[in-house]
């Protein structure tokens, strides 16, 4: 008898130890690879959305903002191609030498092909990659654009700024799908929100998918058809007016692209992402290639400091939200700090992916922030380092320092004074110090910038090819050597 309770026992044990090695063997099996659709609007204005209390109607962004997370201190870098390459990288601009300005339509450079990319990770993953929309990050040679940078499908523009209806730019067509020129009519906006819903509509489900659905609007022209426009007839103002309806035909597409995934049955298994490049132009010097000069500029970031091109919350506090049923808390308004370089190891790590690359991130993967609520383990974020300017933020305290004479230097106490309104420099010396030498010790690491390289070796020839002397017109060019 004793002997039979001892087997029973063991037999017991075992059973137990069984089923918590069952256990712990599942709690590491990794959890069903979401798709992720990745949605970017092009210079919206932090208040040009409803749920911030817009005269722009938003209806489908703000049903994903309720259904999901609100980012409510997410920065974004103060131009787009600055922006784009943090988020296709994970490292601040200043690392890959994209730290100023944004490439014009004459540049020759794009983002380093050594550089390892949000897609190509996420394909190693076994992900189906899928770009719709704008690219910004390299035109000049097809070895920059999306199909060679890891996306299997690409649609859309490669330059930073395209007529809606022409789709073209100084009377070239930027118009591609997957390197081969488009001729298509039709209006910008609303031809990827077809093709967006296409991709979806034909998925095989054979691989999770990562769609990265670029909008170009409300970015200027400012252009929209009249029947988007007429939908905003509380605003009167002309240019505004057409910005409101590109803000307008952009929610449309969101919402049908939402409506795609729920009549696919992908609705529960897909993270969807939504951001503004960087806040909404208020001085037309950072308004792109389009004359605006004697518009009234459109977009609104409501209180806060300036906008688009400065290193002012107004240009870099973007509106920000990330939807995920069953795994992010619907409802939820999150204050802690994020930067867009957060999004690339945060993704990966979603997806299972690996972040063993050969050039270090500066992102932070905010996967439990986004799924679980536990606060940000970012501390200190830098908006930008540049020759001419940056700015950091150290446990609340905010430094924008302005090197070119007159040079000048701000602090704010972010927390308390996020309007920026109070400058303390004076008055914290030391603080001042600190902040300054962080971003001295960033500076010493930094990449050249490829834009002031770019627009220097563009200028020599024409400043040093000719000689200009009274009388000697005739004589363009010199040869050095026949001088005696």
């Amino acid at each position: 008898m004793k002997l039979r309770r001892i087997f029973s026992l063991l037999a017991g044990i075992g059973l137990l130890v069984g089923v918590g090695l069952a256990g712990e063997a599942a709690a590491k099996t990794p959890a069903k690879q979401p798709n992720i659709v990745y949605i970017i609007a092009d210079d919206q204005g932090w208040a040009d959305v409803g749920y911030h209390g817009s005269d722009i109607k938003t209806p489908n962004i703000d049903a994903l903002a309720s259904g999901g997370m609100r980012l409510e201190q997410f920065h974004a870098q103060p131009l787009c191609t600055q922006t784009r390459a943090a988020l296709m990288t994970g490292r601040y601009p200043y690392r890959t030498g994209m730290q100023s300005a944004v490439i014009p339509s004459n540049g020759t450079y794009g983002l380093d092909t050594d550089e390892r990319t949000l897609p190509q990770a996420l394909k190693d993953a076994g992900y189906y990659t899928a770009m719709v929309g704008k690219w910004h990050i390299g035109h000049a040679d097809q070895k920059y654009w999306p199909r060679q940078r890891g996306f299997d499908y690409h649609f859309g523009a490669v330059l930073g700024e395209i007529d809606y209806f022409t789709h073209s730019a100084h009377g070239k067509t930027d118009w591609y799908r997957n390197n081969e020129l488009v001729r298509e009519d039709g209006y910008a906006t609303d031809l990827m929100g077809d093709d967006a819903v296409r991709l979806i509509r034909e998925y095989d489900g054979k691989k999770p998918m990562f769609l990265y659905l670029a909008f170009t609007a409300p970015h200027s022209p400012f252009q929209a058809p009249e029947h988007y426009q007429a939908r905003n007839p509380q605003i009167t103002e002309p240019t505004r007016r057409a910005y409101a309806g590109m803000i307008t035909a952009l929610d449309d597409q969101v919402g049908r692209v939402v409506a795609e995934l729920k009549k696919r049955g992908m609705l529960e298994d897909t993270l969807i992402v939504y951001q503004s490049d960087n806040g909404g132009v208020r001085s037309s010097k950072f308004a792109g290639e389009a004359d605006v000069s004697k518009l009234v500029l459109p977009a609104s970031n409501g209180p806060y400091r300036d906008g688009k091109g400065t290193l002012y919350e107004g240009g870099t506090r973007v509106i920000a939200l990330a939807n995920w049923k069953g795994h992010i808390k619907p409802g939820t308004v999150n204050n802690g700090q994020m930067h867009v370089v957060d999004v690339y190891p945060t993704l990966i790590k979603l997806a299972g992916g690996s972040l063993e690359q050969p050039k270090p991130i500066d992102g932070m993967d905010m996967g439990p922030m986004l799924t679980k609520g536990v606060p940000s383990p970012r501390t200190t974020t830098i908006y930008s380092v540049e020759p001419q300017q940056a700015a950091v933020l150290k446990d609340g305290w905010k430094l924008v320092w302005r090197t070119t004479l007159p040079s000048s230097v701000e602090l704010f106490e972010l927390g308390k004074d996020p309007y920026e309104q109070n400058n303390l420099a004076a008055a914290n010396p030391a603080k001042v110090a600190e902040l300054q030498q962080l971003i001295e010790a960033e500076a010493k690491t930094a990449a050249p910038s490829k834009f002031i390289a770019n627009a220097f070796g563009a200028m020599m020839p024409i400043l040093f090819g000719a000689t200009n002397l009274p009388g000697q017109e005739g004589a363009d060019e010199h040869d050095i050597d026949a001088i005696p």
